[in-house]
């Protein structure tokens, strides 16, 4: 909003806004600020002030410049313009005409708001986003700026209308205090180095830039880069293709199609329903069809985007709604649970209210910082493949490759020294680049680089499931809950990839951590013309355990109670047997909850904020205490095992290999204390190089948050049969140091090199029967946060979080907290900040099947102004896990779910806003809950012109 005014008779300024700076220049006569109205940019109206207290402006005058005439002050001129509420700038030209003349007081806001709603137009599929958020903004903006301005000049003569106290709250200033922040845990050491909190090996090299990650690999002389021809349609047969300008583009040197594949083109992770080029048809926006090679990168993207596709369009499937309408479902993946008689239980009196309704949740980009990226080349005149890539799971690409070249297994090999972040999004989608890659290498005999940039690995490989989750909940006056009929949907994609599992998991967790005594669930796996999704940090888990916590709270509003109160009463323990089977054992969970309740004084704080929300209208506080269960396990009984290979060397040192991936979470530096520790050594005496399938074969994804679990274990049992080849010699003699012990049996010819293994024991599930013990054991934690919006504009930031959790004896606590902390963050980007907006029916401004949202343009993860003011993480003490290696626990994932503790204190601060004008039942609130869906949630005078009561913004789902 263009917001002019005149100073008399000082400096005056312009203020404009420069590459998302602001610059302050001098200029005669006129002083200006442009606010931009775009989603997540919404303190311009404290921007303002600042800037203009900066500029020291003494006697401000509205132009819309006010002058004081008559005793009254009137409006000599004015401009109002809006920029990022439209493709262009729009001048408010009618507002201006309105307001010149007029008095400065409620009666020309009033009419300025009136004129202001015909004056700015906005039509329905306007591109952009949310068309009522943006029109509600320009209300809000002058509403803000009228407060501003009459705070400014009241207690003048001439004023005889006050800004109200509570009405203040709309154009305080915001200032963002120092973070604080704390860690508390025990140190339970175990040897030389398990327990101690150790730095990340690799932390030097990161944080100068010098650890090398795959796209660092130097390119051979003779290399090739590659970049990849994709459908630019959601679903359509492909009539022809022309590549005569990718030929002729400089640089090339090579294009490949399905025709061309020595092997296989069908791939998948599970089932091979993909194409790794398609042939006839294609199935979403982003599907690969061919692979250019040229001498750069540059030039390999300039010919891919030469050659031209003609399509015969077909029907496309765009969200989980419509492929439940039509029935597309990948083949058998519908799934069902059932513990008790749920509709015995609704037709009895036991129930004395039963709710129902239905939850949209949202996906989520992974977002690494290393994208997808791998070199690939021959040896031995094309006989043997090796590569290096930035992936989780090296056996398949190895395999992926293996098949779509028609070798065997033995003579392809894949090595991954570190990857930068993964998050799931290189479990199996990093499988198929490396497979398209190896084409033209393995046929040309060159070396061939594949990196993508950001928005085609956006656009290509997959994001977190979106889910729809529509319940039936009954429950007793008291809030006890006795029966729960969920049918819960995910978003596949275009092809099964790992969908079915992460269903499961998402079924497993449905309960959260409330004992439900009938339950049915129902599960399928949705088709669409969208790129397959794929495993994402909790994998299923959390969209499970959101929708229970969903239904909770609308139990609460019903019964009017909080929230806390219903989760307690509905607590399981030691000994509840789950929907699935299991009995929980070793359960933690109430000294978690009541360690989290005393630490953040829940009842002092709620009274706080209660007595804030009363005195302020336009920015309002909320808290959330929310728990968590997470199940430790792959659901698929025979990924639960690991290899290690451990060589001692003769001065001393120890070398592992074992088949996990390092992606900055910090498994190696775990491994290598536990080596350490069984040898009794300094953990520098322990080095980990890479992940190579062939060291260690047949490796699980590093995925299910159990690779330390296993892979620790997995050294342990080759340490424990060194260290019992070497006992003999040990116990003959007295030696100075371990190189000294390692010499002595090198002479007396003792291998010094094991191979160990693990499994994890006493775990399966029969789906046949609905029952079994998928999990070894659960990891525990509950979080609170507290939070504040801005009810005109929809920003919010998290004043305090809390955060619990049971992670056992900790490998390494300085690490864990670590992961505590960031997957914290990455929660609260996909409860309140990261939205996908796809070419559906809900956003018609995007072409059919295209990811609008593809880069970090457009694109919002959380920032260093994310992070809580107040962020304390503490971990129980003085409970070993009895399941896991040196009594630790999983925590890669379980931690991601307590951001959720944001997202529903966002919403009790919501319904402290609705309260004012009236509004004080449950109302859907959908993830992300961005500054738009925030605000157009927080019904007033200025949202009611554009929207209804129970307005329900569009989600890509």
């Amino acid at each position: 909003m263009l917001l002019q005014w005149r100073d008399l008779g000082t400096t005056n300024v312009a203020c404009t806004p420069y590459k998302n700076h602001w610059h302050v220049l001098t200029a005669p006569n006129v002083d200006f600020a442009l606010l931009d109205l775009s989603c997540h940019c919404m303190h311009y109206c404290g921007l303002v002030k600042h800037l203009l207290l900066k500029s020291k402006l003494k006697n401000l005058l509205l132009e819309t410049c006010v002058v004081e005439k008559s005793e009254e002050w009137v409006i000599s001129d004015a401009s109002v313009a809006y920029g990022g509420v439209a493709p262009l700038s729009l001048c408010a030209i009618k507002t201006k005409e309105f307001l010149i003349g007029k008095k400065w007081n409620q009666d020309v806001l009033q009419g300025a708001l009136n004129v202001l709603r015909t004056d700015i137009v906005l039509k329905e599929d306007a591109p952009g986003g949310m068309v009522e958020f943006r029109k509600s903004l320009t209300l809000s903006f002058f509403f803000k700026f009228f407060l501003w301005v009459s705070h400014q000049i009241e207690g003048k003569k001439s004023i005889k209308e006050s800004v109200l106290l509570s009405d203040l709250s709309a154009i305080k200033s915001f200032h963002r205090p120092p973070l604080v922040a704390s860690q508390d845990y025990e140190i339970r050491k175990h040897g030389t180095s398990v327990g101690s909190p150790e730095v990340h090996l690799s932390s030097r090299l990161q944080v100068t830039g010098e650890a090398e990650y795959a796209d660092d690999s130097p390119m051979p002389p003779n290399g090739l880069h590659a970049a990849l021809v994709l459908s630019k349609k959601p679903h359509a047969r492909i009539l022809s293709i022309d590549d005569s300008g990718a030929k002729a583009s400089p640089g090339f040197a090579g294009i490949f199609f399905a025709k061309d594949v020595p092997g296989s083109n069908k791939i998948g992770p599970v089932v091979l329903d993909e194409e790794l080029f398609a042939s006839e048809f294609v199935t979403c926006v982003g599907q690969v069809i061919g692979i250019v090679v040229a001498e750069t990168h540059e030039n390999a993207k300039l010919a891919a985007r030469k050659v031209h596709v003609e399509y015969e369009e077909l029907p496309a499937i765009l969200s989980i709604e419509d492929a439940v309408r039509a029935e597309s479902f990948h083949p058998n993946s519908q799934k069902c649970l059932k513990k008790g008689d749920v509709d015995l239980c609704f037709q009895s009196d036991q129930c004395e209210m039963i709710i129902e309704g239905k939850v949209q949740v949202g996906g989520q980009e992974h977002f690494y910082l290393e994208p997808h990226s791998s070199l690939i080349w021959t040896l031995d005149s094309g006989n043997e493949v090796h590569m290096i890539s930035s992936t989780q799971a090296p056996q398949k690409h190895q395999k992926y490759v293996s098949h779509v070249l028609g070798l065997p297994m033995s003579k392809v090999v894949c090595k991954t020294k570190r990857i930068g972040g993964g998050f799931g999004g290189k479990e199996t989608r990093s499988a198929f680049l490396a497979a398209a890659a190896a084409v033209p290498s393995y046929l040309m005999n060159r070396p061939v680089k594949l990196t993508l940039d950001r928005d085609i690995d956006m656009i290509t490989t997959g994001q977190r499931h979106s889910f729809l989750g529509k319940y039936k909940v009954g429950f007793t006056n008291k809030g006890k809950v006795l029966a729960l009929d969920l049918e819960i949907y995910n978003n596949a994609g275009n092809s099964l990839d790992l969908s079915l599992a992460v269903l499961e998991r998402a079924m497993f967790h449905s309960d959260n951590v409330y004992e439900i005594p009938n339950v049915r669930i129902f599960g399928s796996v949705c088709f669409t013309n969208y790129p397959s999704n794929t495993a994402f940090r909790g994998f299923g888990g959390p969209q499970g355990m959101l929708i229970a916590e969903n239904w909770i709270q609308r139990i609460a509003l019903e019964l009017k109670k909080s929230p806390e109160e219903i989760r307690e009463i509905n607590f399981q323990g030691e000994g509840s047997i789950l929907h699935y089977g299991q009995q929980l054992e070793h359960c933690t969970l109430a000294p978690i909850w009541n360690e989290l309740k005393v630490s953040c004084d829940f009842l002092k704080v709620r009274e706080e904020v209660d007595g804030f929300n009363l005195h302020n209208r336009w920015k309002k506080r909320g808290i959330a205490m929310i728990p968590t269960k997470f199940g430790i396990s792959f659901t698929t009984k025979f990924m639960n095992q690991a290899g290690a290979l451990v060589n001692v060397y003769t001065d001393g040192t120890v070398l592992v290999t074992h088949g996990g991936v390092e992606m900055g979470q910090g498994l190696h530096t775990k491994v290598a204390q536990v080596a350490a520790s069984a040898f009794n050594i300094p953990l520098s005496s322990v080095f980990i190089s890479e992940t190579s399938t062939d060291k260690v074969p047949n490796a699980s994804p590093t995925a299910a948050s159990a690779s330390s679990d296993m892979y620790a274990a997995a050294a342990l049992d080759a340490c424990e049969q060194i260290k019992a080849r070497m006992e003999p010699i040990a116990s003959q003699h007295n030696f100075g140091s371990f190189a000294e012990l390692v010499t002595a049996c090198y002479l007396e010819r003792i291998d010094l090199s094991a191979h160990g293994f693990y499994i994890t024991p006493n775990i399966g599930f029969d789906w046949s029967t609905g029952k079994g013990k998928p999990f070894s054991y659960f990891t525990y934690g509950a979080a609170f946060a507290e939070v504040e919006i801005d009810t005109l504009t929809g920003d919010f930031h998290t004043r305090t979080a809390n955060i619990f959790m049971d992670l056992g004896y900790s490998l390494n606590p300085a690490i864990d907290v670590g992961q505590v902390e960031g997957a914290f963050i990455q929660g609260l980007g996909w409860v309140a900040l990261e939205e996908l907006k796809w070419g559906d029916a809900a956003h018609k401004w995007i072409p059919p099947g295209c990811l609008y949202t593809c880069g970090p343009g457009s694109y919002k993860i959380p920032s260093l102004n994310d992070v809580p003011f107040k962020f304390n993480v503490s971990l129980l003490k003085g409970n070993p896990n009895v399941k896991a290696i040196h009594s630790s626990k999983a925590v890669g994932e379980p931690p991601f779910f307590m951001a959720s503790s944001v997202f529903f204190a966002i919403k009790d601060a919501i319904l402290a806003a609705r309260a004012e004008t009236g509004h004080t039942g449950w109302f859907p609130l959908d993830n992300p809950a961005t500054p738009e869906r925030i605000r157009m949630a927080c019904l007033d005078e200025f949202t009611a012109p554009f929207v209804s009561s129970d307005f329900h913004p569009k989600l890509s789902v």
